[in-house]
């Protein structure tokens, strides 16, 4: 099966662009009217896009078996036979059975399927989304732009109802910037083992994409077969992660899982990766695989002799067990909170493993308010991982600051983030060129090696005067001001936890 895939771009790419948007903003419209109908009787947008998606893979199957695009059909194509024509409560019944039955798959359906239940307790509009929205369009044809947009657009349309979207939706403009600087590559292994949504994921495929004047099947069945792939510890997270690739073109109906339902932190990395992607989530999480909540307080240490120290912070362990997962010559780039930057204890011990085993070549300050989920106050660091020094000396010799807080306010509503905001720090870090290159500036400036081991723990938490910004504080909305209070105090309280964690281990 070749998967689903753009649909050529005729001479007219400007009409063709605006057709597309057209179609798109239209199926986002009909889909919503089937949310809006379901939301009212009290299904969320996940549950909904759950739902969506379950039926979505089985019509994509039938649409792939009709049209010959695999030798073997995948059976879903024939439980979706199954449930058209079925009316009412026989309807449901079946509904059941076959999420049942692909709920025992493997590969890329038992990633979508895993534990999956029927929520849709109304059959006339499980019957309605089968036949008049599912069945009702022919989906392979619409290409990735628009089936990729549709998905993207409601998992954004989650973040606002739901605590749990907030928790795996990274900002796709942060994720764009990121994955620009990191240029990753056809032959690179890029792994995100706390993948969420599959953003950084998507944003790689495209990226080699764009950047392969004609990318041959070859390298089309790389991206599509495990050269590109996810972890995650939740099913429902996993479903829509594979879905959401899906329909960007990445993984086939009837392949292997590229997101593989796991707890990463139990065992040592299987394979290496010559790219990490990560923003693990912050504060202190349930990890329960059954658990699709985020009220639960995790309460589990992980023992691993890869790892540097032992604690209970679930971002403290994915940055190790990213560290661990690198290959020799691999990069990464991990979206870390505050807390590890000046955090003792555990956190003191990783900076320090990773000053002298890596080359940690940059870090990116980011401001409050451009997280979904509120209170994070995090950045960005870079890091590659190079043979040992014979001489036992450190590995990085400085690192570069870009300071992208000061002076910058958003809100998720009223001025959510841009890629273009990152215009300067993309630039600045000069993707590509020897870092040799880099200019000092008033954001953008190296700290040393011997001075950052001369600061009190090893702190991380470097910042300095910037005099070529207009300072808006005094202007800022009443209301901006205090979701900003509220930030801080909500920052606190998962440093205190972090705090309460490491004492734990220690008594």
């Amino acid at each position: 099966m070749e998967g689903i895939v753009e649909m050529d771009e005729p001479s007219g790419v400007g009409g063709w662009v605006f057709a597309a948007e057209n179609e798109l903003a239209e199926l986002v419209d009909e889909v919503r009217g089937y949310r809006n109908s379901l939301g009212s009787r009290g299904m969320s947008t996940l549950e909904f896009l759950e739902q969506f998606s379950y039926l979505l893979f089985m019509k994509l199957a039938a649409e792939d078996r009709d049209a010959g695009l695999s030798g073997q059909p995948h059976h879903a194509a024939r439980l979706w036979d199954t449930l058209r024509g079925r009316r009412g409560d026989d309807l449901e019944r079946q509904y059941r059975h076959v999420l049942g039955e692909l709920a025992k798959s493997s590969g890329t359906s038992g990633a979508v399927y895993a534990r999956a239940q029927n929520r849709i307790g109304d059959p006339a509009l499980l019957e309605r989304l089968i036949v008049d929205l599912v069945g009702g369009h022919d989906w392979y044809p619409k290409g990735t732009r628009i089936l990729g947009g549709l998905f993207e657009d409601f998992l954004q349309k989650s973040v606002g109802e739901n605590l749990e979207a907030g928790n795996f939706l990274t900002p796709r403009p942060l994720i764009q910037a990121i994955v620009d600087v990191m240029q990753p590559r056809s032959d690179d292994v890029i792994v995100d083992p706390a993948c969420g949504s599959a953003g950084f994921l998507i944003a790689a495929h495209q990226y080699i994409a764009r950047r392969l004047a004609m990318i041959s099947k070859d390298e089309l069945e790389r991206l599509s077969a495990g050269t590109i792939r996810g972890m995650e510890i939740k099913d429902r997270r996993a479903c829509l992660a594979v879905m959401n690739m899906l329909l960007h073109g990445i993984g086939r109906v009837n392949g292997d899982a590229l997101v593989t339902v796991e707890d990463v932190l139990e065992d040592k990395p299987s394979a290496y990766a010559s790219l990490v992607l990560l923003d693990p989530p912050f504060g202190r999480r349930s990890r329960d695989p059954g658990n699709d909540g985020a009220d639960e307080l995790e309460g589990k240490a992980y023992q691993r002799d890869d790892f540097v120290t032992t604690t209970k912070s679930t971002h403290l362990n994915l940055v190790q067990h990213a560290m661990t997962l690198l290959d020799r010559g691999g990069r990464a780039a991990v979206i870390v909170p505050d807390n590890l930057l000046y955090q003792t204890g555990a956190g003191e011990k990783i900076r320090r493993r990773l000053l002298q085993n890596f080359d940690v070549h940059t870090l990116l300050r980011l401001p409050a308010g451009i997280f979904y989920k509120q209170g994070v106050k995090a950045n960005v660091l870079f890091f590659d991982k190079k043979s040992p020094h014979a001489d036992g000396s450190p590995v990085t010799t400085e690192i570069w600051v870009y300071d992208f807080r000061t002076g910058q306010h958003f809100t998720g509503r009223n001025k959510p983030l841009q890629r273009s905001d990152l215009d300067d720090f993309v630039m600045q870090f000069k993707p590509g060129v020897d870092r040799s290159e880099r200019k000092k500036s008033s954001r953008f400036r190296p700290i040393s090696h011997k001075e950052l081991v001369a600061r009190h723990k090893v702190n991380f938490d470097i910042a300095w005067p910037i005099d070529d910004y207009d300072d808006a504080d005094v202007r800022l909305a009443p209301g901006v001001v205090a979701r900003e209070i509220a930030d801080e105090l909500l920052a606190a309280h998962d440093e205190f936890m972090a705090i309460a964690d490491a004492l734990e281990i220690v008594e």
